[in-house]
């Protein structure tokens, strides 16, 4: 009996392998397609539903039901048991589908008839594309051999998708796959615009021929690849136990686990003698347990996605001959666009990028952080973009507004370009006041610094006229590396930025990692909550030894220049304490070790929660300088976590409650004379900029893109008048006042 099946399936394979290969439009191919399966089958429906939209499926094609249904009758997804499929990306097998849970009857289609229904997912890794379901007028339950078949027939079916076999030149055909224009709503991750191509950091593997003509020699091209396969990742595992890498070695032994998984194998063999592919049988298991694995609930379940996407990619580039490298060129003006990445790997593209689109990653991740540190423009969570985009395609990213435009039409294209000329054309009046101070017409001058963390960074110290760095991160140097960075490295690094420096100021912070930044070296945190966790100067005082190899590096690096230490993070006075004591403890050793000594030194701390503007005034007595960490701040002041799309955007850094914060923490620092600066997102935006500036903040830290904009607007305006226009929106009971300040600027 099983015999007989794989016989059969591999005739209908065959035939439509025939039909690919056959000249013919879209609607004829598909037309074909279910005839032949219901045929097959022996059962009087075939029904083929494809996406239209990314939440709607249309009958494309139809053996058994009313024709004149075919491109009327449409379902949203998970609406009845066709969009249950589509959405669980799970078969339906039901003898009698009037009964079944989410049923929903169609009358056009004649369906009635016709109870026993068979429904599975056409999908290629991750991406959904429609359903193809059998149905039978007697009620039966189809069998798993059955069922297994139609699921390797639905695989050939994705296949030809990507191949384009169903576009065509008639009205009622599909659109053409990854050619019509595409606009992806996702979230800001680095604020400005870019025009370039498609570079995809992991291009798919295309399976050219979804159809294997002899099973025995696609069995042996199956086995010799994933042989192989095996040695690649045995040889993985081996070279990070000699490094004494635990707990990477364990990730990688999970790895190599799936790798010799049996089972994996066997399916995938099994897929071969019904009549696939070796390339088609991987794609195929390797979109069922994505299927599988993204509706579990245990998060670690879902992580094991990647494993097994990179084991299957691995294994179908060994397979096409491709390897790693897939030798297209990467175009003049890329743009990067992958599901996640990395800070190392993205800073081995470094400047050459001129944005990054990512399905995945966090306004916080460390892609972002790398993205802000190269000042090129990011958007995160752009849903499908890996799926829909090949390498080479047009492509517009707007990280202003967190959207992007694939193969974008001549007009989005004109309308695009406009904004980045404007946008240039301004960049060019801001370069005059480069050398000018940031002074208000009522004579209160502004400091303008900017943030930074790569060696990048401070060619733009000069060309921003910032007048030093408020904020340099220590922690990339940490993160893109697979070890623990040495303190000569460090060292030599931390001088190498003086010396770019020319004698402007540059404040480092120390170590700021934990919450969102985990080191690969570092053993991850199992917290519920890890932004209020155990993260930055917590890590600092409870591994002290890192804490202070960095504080050594930092003081030889100063060599009788001025050194500018900001401890992040710090939650209540002992804290700071503890950090402060930690560093004259390592100024004494260094000096008694006859190193040269700083030629002055300045000690700082971030305010980055709601606590420490309540602290006692001998908190701010002891600090040579305060910065407002205002991304971390009005995280915790609002409750609203930064990393959570849904509520980031949800508050005002304009509001009244947040602005009487800062009042206060203006106040605390004014009766200690302890210079005040605010640092993040916020202080590069030139509205929040101004009124921070009108309450009494006079030094503001951003990226070095803002510093001009900041600055023209500064220039126009009085400081004293807008601190009146706040006073008055604050005295009337307002919630924000962005409202009053924006219409008291277009007065001016």
């Amino acid at each position: 009996m099983q015999d007989r099946t794989d016989s059969d399936s591999r005739k209908l394979l065959r035939r439509l392998k025939e039909i690919l290969a056959a000249a013919g439009g879209g609607q004829d191919r598909l037309d074909q397609i279910t005839h032949h399966i219901a045929d097959s089958m022996g059962t009087e429906v075939c029904s083929i539903y494809l996406f239209r939209d990314a939440d709607t499926l249309e009958l494309c094609a139809t053996e058994g039901l009313r024709p004149e249904a075919v491109h009327q009758t449409r379902l949203r997804l998970g609406e009845g048991l066709v969009g249950r499929v589509a959405r669980t990306g799970r078969h339906v097998n039901t003898a009698d589908a009037p009964s079944s849970p989410g049923f929903r009857f169609m009358p056009e289609t004649g369906e009635e008839v016709f109870p026993a229904f068979l429904g599975v997912p056409i999908q290629r890794v991750g991406e959904r594309l429609g359903v193809l379901v059998v149905q039978c007028a007697a009620a039966r339950q189809f069998t798993d051999d059955e069922v297994y078949g139609l699921e390797v027939v639905a695989m050939v079916l994705a296949e030809m998708t990507e191949l384009g076999a169903f576009q065509g030149s008639q009205s009622d055909s599909m659109p053409p796959a990854h050619r019509f224009p595409l606009m992806i709503r996702g979230a800001t991750g680095q604020e400005g615009a870019a025009q370039g191509r498609v570079w995809l950091h992991e291009p798919r593997v295309v399976v050219a021929n979804p159809v294997g003509d002899d099973p025995d020699k696609e069995l042996a091209r199956l086995h010799d690849g994933v042989d192989r396969l095996r040695s690649t990742v045995d040889t993985m595992v081996a070279a990070a136990d000699m490094d004494g890498e635990g707990e990477h070695a364990a990730v990688l032994e999970t790895y190599r686990m799936f790798a010799h998984s049996r089972s994996w194998l066997k399916r995938m063999e099994e897929d071969i003698r019904l009549g696939l592919s070796a390339e088609a049988a991987v794609e195929k298991e390797q979109s069922a347990a994505r299927a599988r694995l993204e509706m579990a609930a245990d998060p670690y379940l879902r992580d094991r996605l990647h494993d097994l996407d990179d084991l299957s990619n691995r294994l179908l580039r060994i397979l096409t001959g491709q390897g790693i490298d897939t030798g297209a060129a990467m175009p003049d003006d890329p743009i990067l666009v992958a599901r996640n990445i990395g800070p190392a790997e993205l800073l081995e593209y470094g400047r050459r990028l001129k944005g990054v689109v990512l399905e995945e990653g966090s306004v916080g991740s460390h892609a972002a952080i790398v993205a802000r540190a190269l000042a090129i423009p990011l958007v995160i969570h752009a849903t499908r973009i890996t799926a829909e985009a090949l390498n080479g395609d047009a492509i517009l990213v707007d990280g202003d507004q967190g959207v992007v435009h694939l193969r974008p039409e001549e007009a989005v294209a004109k309308a695009f370009l406009d904004k980045i000329a404007m946008q240039a054309e301004a960049q060019d009046r801001y370069a005059s006041l480069r050398n000018l101070p940031a002074t208000a017409t009522c004579g209160a001058t502004v400091q303008l610094y900017m943030n930074a963390g790569l060696m990048a960074d401070l060619p733009s110290l000069d060309g921003s006229g910032a007048e030093g760095v408020g904020l340099f991160r220590t922690e990339l140097q940490f993160l893109i590396r697979s070890h623990v960075p040495r303190r000569a490295e460090l060292a030599g690094l931390y001088a190498r930025v003086m010396d770019n420096a020319h004698g402007k100021p540059v404040i480092f912070r120390t170590l700021d990692i934990g919450s969102d930044k985990v080191l690969p070296y570092m053993k991850p945190q199992d917290e519920p909550n890890p932004a209020m966790g155990w993260r930055a100067i917590r890590v600092g005082l409870d591994k002290r030894g890192v804490l202070r190899m960095q504080l050594q590096a930092l003081i030889r690096a100063s060599v009788g220049r001025p050194l500018h230490v900001m401890f992040p993070f710090i939650a209540e006075i002992g804290e700071y304490q503890d950090a402060h004591r930690i560093l004259m403890q390592e100024l004494s050793r260094e000096q008694r070790l006859g190193h040269p000594m700083p030629s002055d030194i300045r000690v700082g701390a971030m305010l980055e929660t709601p606590s420490l503007a309540f602290a006692p005034k001998r908190f701010f007595e002891m600090c040579d300088f305060v910065s407002i960490g205002g991304n971390d701040l009005k995280q915790f002041f609002f409750a609203a976590d930064r990393e959570n799309e849904r509520v980031r955007r949800r508050y005002d850094t304009l509001n009244v409650a947040f602005l009487a914060m800062l009042r206060q923490i203006i106040a605390r620092c004014e009766e200690a004379r302890v210079p005040l600066s605010f640092c993040g997102e916020d202080a590069g935006r030139p509205i929040e900029a101004l009124v921070f500036a009108a309450l009494g903040i006079r030094r503001l830290s951003m990226r070095p893109a803002s510093i001009g904009p900041v600055k023209h607007l500064i220039r126009r305006v009085s400081l004293s008048e807008l601190r009146a226009v706040i006073d008055e929106a604050e005295a009337q009971g307002l919630t924000s006042v962005r409202g009053p300040v924006t219409a008291w600027l277009a007065r001016q």
